[in-house]
């Protein structure tokens, strides 16, 4: 798979969208078919744009780290900019909460082509104690497993969630999983799970979507290592660790956006 990677499209959407085409997606569209599914997320960030996120913890959201940066400006988001509407259906959320810190991982750059680092945690204001929104496990995939499911949010599906139980991993650029889940601009930090052992693991979130030859497909992140690191760094003393990883950016145009690899990102 040297050369895979064709295009990628950052996954971010605008938020005021309304529902559009079929994405061919299961819609859980009542509280039955959410059941379980409560602890993802829309993740409203300035009041301008969405993504997806997952909880983990009774007070973490697992997201992409490019979320966190104004697509245009380049500008990091502060956390009062940022909320986490957990199991958003239907103009309702299970929970509703701000965020107080959140840490990309250091390796992100918003400009650059590599996705294994495009990770990123939310610490909420306050914790989620509701007994029907459960954090998710996570863990690193199987060697030998190659269908996943995700749950995300999009641009034409902005008012619910949406599940593909099977998808499929189609390999790995650098430390990053190809997939050909069906994904669209709201699906960044959406949550890929593992079902091989009976219950739901997160074992990537989605990053970009991206074209390989003439075939669409999606990338996710690497998980275990990165997500470690950025444990610790929430861990680390004090609250500055928001502003503590600043990476260099380059605002690109949607239509001249060219990496030393010839990797050509569009930003929608």
């Amino acid at each position: 798979m040297k050369s895979l990677i064709a295009l990628l499209a950052f996954l971010a959407a605008p938020l005021a969208l309304h529902a559009g085409e079929d994405s061919g997606l299961r819609s859980l569209m009542t509280g039955d078919d959410s059941r379980g599914w409560e602890g993802v997320g829309r993740l409203d960030i300035a009041g301008a744009s969405f993504c997806t996120g997952a909880l983990i913890a009774d007070n973490l959201v697992l997201t992409a780290a490019h979320c966190l940066y104004d697509k245009t400006t380049g500008r990091r988001y502060a956390p009062e900019e940022i909320e986490f509407l957990a199991g958003w259906r239907a103009g309702r959320a299970e929970a509703y909460r701000g965020a107080r810190r959140a840490v990309a991982h250091p390796d992100f750059l918003p400009d650059g082509d590599d996705r294994a680092s495009d990770l990123a945690l939310i610490e909420l204001d306050q914790p989620i104690r509701n007994a029907r929104v459960a954090p998710f496990a996570t863990g690193k995939l199987p060697f030998l497993t190659r269908e996943v499911g995700v749950v995300s949010y999009a641009h034409d599906r902005a008012e619910m969630p949406s599940m593909q139980n099977v998808c499929h991993v189609l390999g790995r650029s650098k430390a990053s999983l190809v997939l050909d889940c069906d994904v669209d601009f709201g699906s960044s930090g959406a949550p890929v799970f593992d079902f091989s052992t009976g219950t739901p693991r997160i074992v990537s979130v989605v990053s970009a979507k991206a074209f390989s030859g003439e075939i669409e497909v999606s990338l996710g992140t690497d998980l275990v290592a990165p997500l470690e690191e950025l444990r610790a760094m929430l861990a680390a003393e004090g609250d500055g660790v928001f502003s503590r990883v600043r990476p260099t950016v380059t605002t690109l145009e949607s239509n001249a956006a060219a990496n030393r690899t010839g990797a050509k990102f569009v930003r929608p």
